[in-house]
């Protein structure tokens, strides 16, 4: 398929209707990431500021799958970053608290904090898909035009991801069993 060489790129009714349709489960993507609001909301005012800097290359048509491209490579930065900064011991880096997770209350602070161990654990790539698929209210297409990796990879790493959650979560439950048993 071929596009012409001049593109209209995106007006600012369309990157405002974006952001309209996009912050919230955006900001629930970013979130899963980086675990902090004040982060994610500024990762995702960011991502529509790097959006409107580059409207005039972008197609309507494929505007949703690079803001998610934008704010999935934003917070993987910003998570390499916090990882190099504890490292160089710049940051004591403090838990999150109980507020900065309400939507994982219903959870059960253990059950939560299980989950968000697993999903942090996994490698970046299959936490891109797992995240997105979950959070991002995108197809899989959506999602392979977003990380630039073919449909099947999608749904294949989103498998790879989940099976890995599910092992991890199972292997801390028998531990916790057998640490109760003693």
């Amino acid at each position: 398929m071929t596009y012409p060489a001049t593109s209209p790129g995106l007006t600012a009714a369309d990157v405002e209707r974006l952001f309209l349709q996009m912050e919230r489960p955006l900001f629930n993507v970013v979130y899963r990431w980086l675990w902090d609001r004040d982060e994610s909301a500024e990762l995702v005012q960011e991502t529509f500021t790097r959006l409107w800097q580059a409207r005039a290359r972008v197609r309507p048509d494929t505007a949703g799958a690079f803001v998610y491209r934008i704010a999935v490579n934003l917070a993987a930065s910003r998570r390499r970053w916090r990882a190099l900064r504890r490292f160089v011991a710049l940051d004591d880096a403090a838990p999150a608290g109980a507020d900065d997770q309400p939507d994982l209350a219903v959870l059960g602070a253990e059950r939560a904090a299980a989950v968000r161990a697993a999903v942090d654990a996994l490698p970046e790539k299959l936490r891109r898909v797992l995240v997105l698929c979950e959070l991002s209210e995108l197809s899989y297409a959506d999602i392979a035009a977003a990380l630039e990796i073919p449909v099947g990879t999608v749904g294949s790493r989103r498998h790879a991801a989940a099976d890995r959650v599910r092992r991890h979560l199972h292997a801390q439950e028998y531990r916790r069993e057998a640490a109760a048993r003693r």
